[in-house]
């Protein structure tokens, strides 16, 4: 059982990195990103290679499940995500080529969270005796439209979704190996993973395709769903410090624009990570001190499950706060020069 996990991450690293080349010129042709002013790229590029990771990740997956099959209750609950996450696509894929207002889309993207929430974990509780049900499920379901949304926001810079949650998959995906989450689960973040790194070099600044809505968001809602079940297994808070650092950038902008009276469903330029190439970082700069903070908040998360004592779980809170927020600052303030 252990060498499933690499062997579904190298299958789905493959199969994406070999639909990328596919559907490339495919998607030149049809979904093409031309820059504007709110623009991180400055050429016209491909977007849609999310296609290419999705399937290649439940192609992997699938093919895992066939050859070790497994209870059917965990094997409904993937097909349940999987299926949830291609209508997610397909919304993402008609946003791109024809945007849909703001309140279908929310609509739409709360409808494909909430059938994962009551039909592929209606089981799991996090805070049974402290929260009613009702109240609960509405807060799982607020939480998770939101992290849909927060991967697209934070998804406008070259390799920064692969920077921000390659890491957290990786982790996930060795959560499983080791018992911490189910072995399905972890199964699922590896083909996640997986996928990921086979899109990587596609997307390596310069960008030569992007993943666009058809991918930043069933992405988003694959992560929240591997989330909720880490967080599920009595691991909330290396559920919380794994994407500190994409929660936190985008709740923080959020809540400026909010507090600015902007439209906040309109595309910006107002995200830590862009005001840094604004101040005068490049994107390799970016994307690295976020790959560093990431593997750092991975580490915190593996502290968090290996001492559960509450002090402990505050101070490893403390120390992912720190770290990201030293990093906002310094994406804020522009780079030091000597």
């Amino acid at each position: 059982m252990l060498l499933i996990p690499p062997a579904i991450l190298a299958t789905a690293a493959v199969l994406a990195a070999v639909l990328c080349v596919v559907l490339r010129p495919l998607l030149l042709r049809y979904a093409l990103a031309r820059p504007n002013a709110r623009s991180s790229h400055k050429v016209p590029t491909p977007q849609g290679g999310g296609i290419a990771v999705l399937a290649g990740a439940f192609l992997a997956l699938s093919l895992a499940l066939w050859l070790s099959p497994v209870e059917s209750e965990a094997g409904r609950a993937v097909l349940v995500v999987g299926l949830a996450a291609i209508a997610l696509a397909a919304v993402g894929a008609w946003d791109d080529i024809r945007p849909l207002p703001a309140s279908v889309r929310l609509v739409l993207q709360a409808a494909c969270v909430g059938v994962v929430l009551f039909r592929a974990a209606p089981e799991l509780r996090l805070f049974p005796e402290a929260v009613p049900l009702a109240a609960e499920r509405a807060l799982a379901l607020l939480a998770g439209v939101w992290f849909v949304n927060l991967v697209n926001f934070m998804d406008g810079l070259d390799w920064i979704t692969i920077a921000g949650l390659l890491p957290l998959a990786g982790a996930l995906a060795l959560a499983g190996s080791f018992g911490v989450i189910d072995p399905v689960t972890g199964w699922l973040a590896a083909a996640l993973c997986g996928g990921l790194l086979g899109f990587a070099p596609f997307n390596r600044p310069v960008a030569r395709l992007f993943l666009g809505d058809v991918g930043s968001l069933p992405i988003g809602l694959v992560t929240a769903y591997l989330l909720y079940r880490l967080a599920g297994s009595g691991a909330l808070t290396a559920a919380v410090i794994l994407p500190f650092y994409h929660l936190t950038d985008a709740t923080i902008t959020l809540l400026r624009r909010l507090a600015r009276g902007e439209k906040v469903w309109e595309a910006h330029r107002s995200h830590f990570y862009q005001q840094a190439t604004t101040n005068g970082f490049s994107v390799l700069g970016v994307v690295g001190r976020i790959a560093l903070v990431n593997l750092a908040l991975v580490a915190l998360a593996g502290l968090s499950v290996a001492f559960p004592g509450l002090w402990h779980q505050l101070a490893y809170l403390a120390a992912a706060a720190l770290l990201t927020g030293l990093l906002l600052r310094r994406f804020a303030t522009g780079p030091r020069h000597g």
